[in-house]
């Protein structure tokens, strides 16, 4: 039987991290949950076990240091495939990512389970695309309570990336996204080694080599309300310096032809 897994990975995150699974257990009562702890010293684990012993499709993976995003969510993609997951998403707990579009991700996906228990089987069993966005830049998406800088320094980093890397994709660095379990093991996840914020970029630019389908959707993007942000100004200048060693990599690299996406969407689309 095929099983929606959200992923959450936590830092630091004990104000935010209760709302967010309640609202992501509304929002999609039939998918299980998956907190993935770095050992936060604010007792967010804590209350991941708390929260993981009174609904039993939560569950939590502590980590024993904190090494990066991208680590976290690799061990939590792993963990994913090897329990039979299928569609996997992954969003932060800050809140900026709403619960409530999840079902506009799922849906695109056109994942098993996805389109709700009134659907038919036939529709519900037949996936349209390989890996769905929630994109603040196209047509519908937005940002809130954003400063100017912050959405200038997104675009930017986008618009750098998708030029370096020739990425059709608006939303390079969006973090709120829903995989296939097929297509994470096309990307082979043991090839991705970037561990801090240009583990999406990372992912993306994966994607492309594997030759997946990829769609974007609009989503609303919400500044967190609280806590603290974890990015910083070096991270982005990390992030910058790997992208143009994927890209001069990637003028040497022969990409396989992605196979077209099955079924209709208003979604946009594009090959990775």
């Amino acid at each position: 039987m095929t099983r929606a897994l959200v992923v959450i990975p936590t830092y630091n995150e004990r104000e935010n991290i209760a709302m967010i699974v309640e609202r992501v257990r509304v929002a999609v009562p039939e998918a299980s949950v998956l907190i993935v702890d770095d050992s936060s010293p604010d007792g967010t684990g804590r209350i991941a076990d708390e929260l993981a012993a009174t609904d039993a499709s939560v569950q939590v993976l502590h980590r024993t240091e904190k090494n990066g995003l991208g680590a976290a969510y690799l061990d939590a993609f792993g963990w994913a495939l090897a329990e039979g997951f299928d569609p996997i998403v992954q969003m932060d707990a800050d809140g900026s990512h709403l619960p409530e579009q999840l079902p506009t991700l799922l849906d695109a996906l056109g994942a098993p389970g996805a389109l709700g228990v009134d659907a038919p089987e036939t529709a519900r069993a037949t996936p349209l695309v390989d890996l769905v966005i929630g994109s603040r830049w196209i047509d519908g998406g937005s940002i809130e309570n954003w400063p100017r800088h912050r959405q200038w320094l997104s675009r930017g980093g986008s618009a750098y990336a998708r030029w370096v890397l020739r990425l059709p994709t608006r939303d390079v660095t969006a973090g709120y996204r829903a995989f296939r379990a097929d297509a994470l093991r096309r990307i082979r996840l043991d090839d991705v080694h970037t561990r801090g914020y240009g583990f999406q970029v990372d992912m993306l630019w994966h994607a492309r080599e594997a030759g997946l389908v990829v769609v974007e959707v609009p989503v609303t993007f919400v500044e967190r309300v609280k806590g603290r942000s974890k990015m910083s100004p070096a991270i982005v200048i990390e992030a910058m310096l790997r992208v143009t060693g994927w890209g001069i990599r990637s003028r040497f690299r022969r990409h396989p032809a992605p196979q077209p996406a099955r079924g209709g969407s208003t979604a946009r689309r594009s090959r990775a």
